[in-house]
């Protein structure tokens, strides 16, 4: 069974924690393919430009100078120190951007009404499993090659756009009917933000809604649960959310229909 691991969070901003996470998905046994995101490294990058990052329920809007910093971070740095890590480790990676290769085409995504509100995410291209180019991965795959995804798709016609990691892990999952496993800091949904012992062991559709109206879920983790229960509907045989520190045991909580 293919996994498709995305990681993402503080973990690709913390060196040791980074390094770990590579010897160990490098250990990972059978196909798989890498998803990363980079956030907290773009955000400080746009910080340290003059820019002042703007998310909209955890989703980034990208004008065009933020295209150019995420572009310049999730296909350049993050994407090389992941391939020159796994390299490393003995996993023969191969880094992409949706461009490389055709990989992964997107549409740009259209104002969207929030709370009532219309918002213009910018420069967000939104991908399905179809935008996915499955027979290019299988290839890969079958020459033992290990694909490494950033975020940074394109439409077709010229255009880079940026995507939510979440949205592409569970797309390219959906297309390759195979295992998604979303890493980050922590081990798993948590109830309590500030209690690292509070993981919800299993969450369903009607679970998410509850939690999503108590405010139990809420920021980054509504488009990772999102994306996990679109994967679901589209293809994806598993889904779980866990701590990146823990996929060689592959604990965490479970995301079921």
């Amino acid at each position: 069974m293919i996994k498709v691991v995305k990681i993402g969070g503080n973990v690709l901003n913390d060196e040791t924690a980074l390094k770990q996470f590579c010897q160990d998905f490098a250990a990972l046994e059978g196909p798989k393919v890498l998803v990363h995101g980079g956030g907290a490294l773009a955000s400080d990058m746009q910080e340290k430009l003059g820019q002042k990052p703007v998310k909209i329920q955890g989703r980034r809007v990208t004008d065009e100078d933020t295209l150019r910093i995420v572009t310049m971070v999730y296909a350049g740095w993050c994407n090389k120190q992941l391939v020159s890590l796994l390299q490393k480790n003995g996993c023969n990676a191969i880094g992409l951007s949706g461009c490389d290769g055709n990989v992964i085409t997107a549409c740009k995504r259209p104002p969207l009404e929030i709370e009532g509100v219309s918002v213009d995410f910018g420069f967000v291209g939104d991908v399905t499993p179809e935008s996915v180019n499955r027979p290019l991965l299988e290839a890969l795959l079958a020459q033992g090659l290990v694909p490494v995804l950033s975020p940074i798709n394109h439409d077709g016609e010229g255009l880079l756009l940026n995507t939510n990691a979440d949205t592409v892990a569970a797309s390219v999952a959906a297309a390759l009917t195979a295992e998604l496993w979303t890493c980050f800091e922590k081990d798993g949904v948590l109830r309590d933000v500030n209690d690292p012992s509070s993981v919800i062991p299993h969450i369903t559709s009607a679970d998410y809604t509850e939690l999503k109206a108590s405010g139990v879920i809420a920021d980054g983790m509504v488009p990772k649960l999102e994306n996990a229960f679109r994967a679901l509907r589209q293809g994806a045989t598993r889904v779980l959310i866990l701590n990146a520190a823990a996929i060689t045991q592959g604990t965490g909580t479970a995301v079921t229909l």
